[in-house]
């Protein structure tokens, strides 16, 4: 498999700013605000489009981990974004299912 993300999981290993059994959180190379966070599942997932029934859990708990690190980052109480791009035109570059955590300035809308 030559997904990017999966490299990353296995190249991040213990060096990510969060990690459990199902997920790994890693900066944005390219940061589009003060906080970006990238939440991603460790099983290779394309995107949402494919996921499962079986992968409910696993989808609810990165929201959860994203919650989660907003608090330890100091940005829940002023407020976060959590994006989910999806395919192309939604602007998905690498295709391993993954949450943007954006936060620590004023989000615009629409978002662009």
């Amino acid at each position: 498999m030559d997904c990017l993300f999966c490299k990353l999981r296995d190249q991040t290993a213990g060096k990510a700013v969060f990690e459990d059994e199902q997920c790994f959180v890693l900066e944005d190379l390219h940061p589009q605000s003060p906080v970006h966070l990238l939440v991603l599942p460790k099983q290779h997932l394309a995107g949402p489009g494919v996921a499962g029934p079986e992968d409910e859990q696993m989808l609810g708990h990165l929201i959860r981990v994203a919650a989660k690190l907003a608090g330890a980052r100091g940005i829940a109480e002023d407020g976060y974004r959590l994006v989910m791009n999806c395919n192309r035109l939604g602007g998905q570059t690498v295709f391993h299912l993954h949450l943007h955590l954006l936060g620590g300035r004023q989000m615009e809308w629409p978002p662009g």
